[in-house]
């Protein structure tokens, strides 16, 4: 390992080692002394760290606590409950729609030889069709902002009399955002793998679809676990994009908690504190799956250990020599 160092860059010595831990140290005491001249002198001149503004958040003992946080409690619940259900859904229709650009793609420059030609024509037509379709549709809903594609489904779904609780509404226009993401993810995964395994897979007889099912798609979902679990996080946090339909998450119950302790500080920094923990335990948990897969990759791929001495031995007594 340190040889490997070594190419990169020079391996620091003892001075420059000390001049580095030197500097950190001034560093940090630097970020400490802004850190309280910026931001802590100024809230405390301000009041904002008194209990009257915290007690409501931190005390056990204050008469609105209880209330406080059973309505965050509330609010969280119902933000997990969006975010559980939009990634679900996103990542199942989303590798749905991976697989069907991978096939008409795939379908697109086949011959069809075993057909007649105004037939193979129309079909090899029909494909390149339904592909610049379904790429259109991407493209364009992902570039649609988020806050528009909830939006318009809250307010576009009722007038075709299609009505839903406020839930699902967040649900489906986030699903609509995020599976698109997701299925680019995907798709970009699978066509960057070696084209030599598809082609083994149809030199056995796969069909496309197997290949895609059985083959690409359990490795892009491995090569792409990062990208993934990252879009899942930003799925966990455009959640509080609710508050434009009026869906008590956990941001428009702060925001009437605002309304009513006159605490905006006090509760966001609380709410904050709350998504960072979500989203680190997303992330950690990203890193052991990430580590689980790579390790398995690794046991699979250790070669099998030489037969011993002795099995060697025996054979060639018995007259057969190694193979």
């Amino acid at each position: 390992m340190s040889g490997q160092t070594s190419v990169l860059y020079d391996i620091p010595g003892p001075r420059q080692r000390r001049i580095t831990w030197i500097s950190s140290i001034a560093v940090g005491i630097a970020l400490l002394l802004a850190a309280y001249f910026l931001i802590y002198r100024p809230l405390d001149e301000k009041g904002q760290l008194s209990m009257e503004l915290w007690g409501p958040l931190i005390d056990p003992g204050n008469e609105n606590f209880s209330q406080v946080w059973d309505r965050l409690g509330f609010g969280f619940r119902q933000t997990l409950v969006a975010a559980a259900l939009s990634i679900l859904s996103s990542l199942v229709l989303g590798t749905l729609l991976a697989i069907l650009r991978i096939q008409l793609k795939s379908l697109a420059r086949r011959r069809f030889t075993g057909l007649s030609t105004p037939l193979s024509y129309l079909l090899r037509g029909l494909s390149t069709l339904l592909a610049a379709i379904t790429r259109v549709c991407v493209e364009v809903f992902r570039g649609l902002p988020v806050v528009i594609t909830i939006f318009f489904v809250a307010r576009g779904l009722p007038e075709f009399g299609v009505s839903f609780d406020t839930l699902w509404y967040l649900v489906i226009g986030l699903t609509i955002y995020n599976m698109v993401v997701i299925a680019e993810i995907l798709r970009s995964g699978m066509e960057g793998l070696p084209g030599g395994q598809a082609e083994a897979a149809a030199a056995i007889g796969l069909s496309p679809l197997q290949t895609t099912r059985m083959i690409l798609l359990p490795q892009a979902f491995r090569v792409m676990l990062p990208a993934l679990i990252s879009q899942l996080v930003v799925v966990l946090k455009d959640t509080s994009l609710g508050f434009i339909i009026a869906y008590e998450d956990t941001l428009n119950i702060a925001k009437q908690i605002i309304g009513v302790l006159s605490n905006p500080i006090q509760t966001y920094v609380i709410i904050a504190v709350m998504f960072i923990v979500v989203n680190y335990s997303l992330s950690k948990l990203a890193q052991y799956v990430q580590h689980r897969l790579a390790r398995g990759r690794k046991t699979a791929n250790t070669p099998a250990q030489n037969p011993p001495a002795t099995a060697l031995i025996a054979q060639a007594s018995a007259g057969g020599g190694p193979a």
